[in-house]
């Protein structure tokens, strides 16, 4: 049955949701940081790539700087790696009876990991692997008293934004129209569906436009919200730059001109248009769209000005979503211009940290995606291959799969029709590797091409349970060299701002 949020009359504010979970039995914020400026980190600006794995950084790096250059994340002080793997449904949290890791996260349970600091289900937000609501670093920095951004080149209500500013068993429970079954989940509530005026089963676009969580939204996804949205975000006193009522998208015009302390500009009805597309069609609509850099930008000058909160700091988080959804499609042609993207929104967030000396930055991602690969020039991938290599270590005792075949990795022309880019990997008969020119090549070289230097191949259309990397800069980086897990980034940022 289909039902819309306009049914719901609740409001959701941050501080009784905090009161809910702790009533739970999960431990709230203290009180608000100390306002001493001794040197303490007063801003945090949390940026994500997501999908984005360490091959991902190699490739952009050789691409648009050559291999002895350096993407600007790279040049951040602090490097290490992040574990992303997720949970069952209804398992205990790592080291405890009951526990059931599921070693390939989504973004969602990936989301709530460093938001919430729990290990949860693929699909679920802002909750914990048995359901119960646990509170978000967004919604302790704004109920202490910073400022809060929250910024995505994907739809405001997907999972990575999403988990900041919302709780949902289901990450497809999103708005405005929604089946019951897109919101429930049994196997987490005892086999009972919840009553509809459960946060856990109302919309990600209701939460987000009544529980003011992020003092500026900034992404994709109006057609997520409707007029009930649009009257609640004015009367808490949003610059509402794109109506929901109309649907009529914001630009980056009217971003430019907002001075407001508090923002809602949505730029696409969907998620926003990669930037090779922009980029090959700079008189369309979609060009008017802001860049991940300049939002980012703008909502460092909204969230930095001592109006509204007397200096104390704030929290920002800017997702670069579209690395993975054109990882997942296998387009290295996108995907290299949205890693570039999200890089330069990286610049954006050091510059100001540079110059303002009490900003923490962290630079990672959620889970890698699609097990993006640099190959050798001129070779060509194992799914082009009419046979696997030969088995060179038949002598091996414990080596039982010696082949029948007398060669093998030899190109099967009926599954390969050579080096492709862009829409060229929409061929689903086409196995070949994307070929790119790299800052090191001559100019004359072109994409596409057998002289390119980077070749580029994917071993899926999903996610992987590889590590991601992780850069920051700022007071606490130490805490981020080596290995650490999504959940330990959770507790780095609260202790930063003071929250617990």
């Amino acid at each position: 049955m289909k039902r819309t949020i306009a049914a719901f009359a609740s409001t959701f504010a941050v501080g009784a949701i905090i009161a809910t979970t702790v009533g739970a039995g999960v431990a709230g914020p203290a009180s608000a940081a100390p306002t001493s400026d001794d040197g303490r980190v007063k801003n945090v600006i949390y940026l994500l790539g997501d999908g984005m794995g360490r091959t991902h950084v190699t490739a952009g790096r050789e691409r648009f700087y050559g291999a002895a250059g350096r993407l600007n994340m790279e040049t951040l002080p602090s490097h290490g790696f992040v574990s992303t793997y997720s949970v069952q449904k209804n398992s205990a949290q790592p080291g405890q009876p009951g526990f059931a890791p599921n070693y390939v996260t989504d973004s969602a349970s990936s989301a709530t990991a460093w938001s919430s600091g729990v290990k949860t289900y693929n699909a679920a937000l802002g909750v914990d692997a048995k359901g119960a609501m646990v509170p978000t670093v967004m919604e302790m920095a704004k109920q202490s008293g910073y400022r809060t951004g929250n910024v995505s080149t994907a739809e405001i209500t997907d999972a990575t934004p999403a988990g900041q500013m919302s709780h949902v068993l289901a990450r497809g429970c999103q708005g405005p129209v929604y089946s019951a079954k897109s919101c429930q989940d049994t196997a987490v509530t005892g086999g009972a569906e919840l009553p509809t005026n459960d946060l856990r089963v109302t919309p990600v676009a209701k939460q987000i436009a009544r529980n003011g969580t992020a003092d500026v939204i900034l992404g994709g996804g109006l057609s997520r919200f409707d007029a009930n949205d649009e009257k609640a975000l004015r009367d808490q006193g949003y610059d509402v730059l794109s109506s929901p009522t109309s649907q009529t998208v914001a630009t980056k015009d009217s971003l430019a001109s907002t001075t407001s302390g508090k923002v809602f500009g949505l730029f696409n009805k969907g998620n926003l248009t990669i930037e090779k597309s922009k980029q090959d069609n700079p008189a369309s609509a979609e060009a008017k769209e802001p860049t991940l850099s300049e939002m980012t930008k703008k909502s460092i000058e909204l969230l930095s000005s001592t109006d509204g909160n007397q200096g104390k700091g704030f929290y920002l988080q800017v997702e670069g979503a579209l690395i993975d959804k054109r990882s997942h499609a296998n387009d290295a042609a996108q995907t290299l211009e949205e890693i570039k993207a999200f890089d330069d929104a990286v610049a954006v967030a050091m510059d100001f940290a540079k110059k303002d000396g009490h900003t923490l930055v962290i630079v990672t991602a959620d889970h890698e995606c699609a097990g993006f690969n640099i190959i050798e020039k001129g070779s060509f991938t194992n799914a082009e291959a009419a046979n696997p290599p030969v088995n060179v270590d038949s002598g091996n005792p414990a080596n039982n799969s010696t082949p029948s075949r007398a060669g093998g990795n030899t190109k099967d022309s009926s599954r390969s029709t050579g080096i492709v880019n862009g829409a060229g990997a929409n061929d689903p008969h086409n196995f070949a590797p994307a070929t790119f020119r790299t800052a090191d090549d001559p100019a004359s070289v072109k994409d596409g091409t057998s002289e390119a230097s980077l070749w580029l191949t994917y071993l899926s259309g999903n996610h992987t349970g590889a590590d991601v990397p992780i850069y920051s800069y700022g007071a606490g980086s130490e805490k981020m060299q080596g290995t650490v897990d999504n959940t330990e980034l959770f507790g780095i940022v609260t202790d930063a701002l003071r929250l617990r």
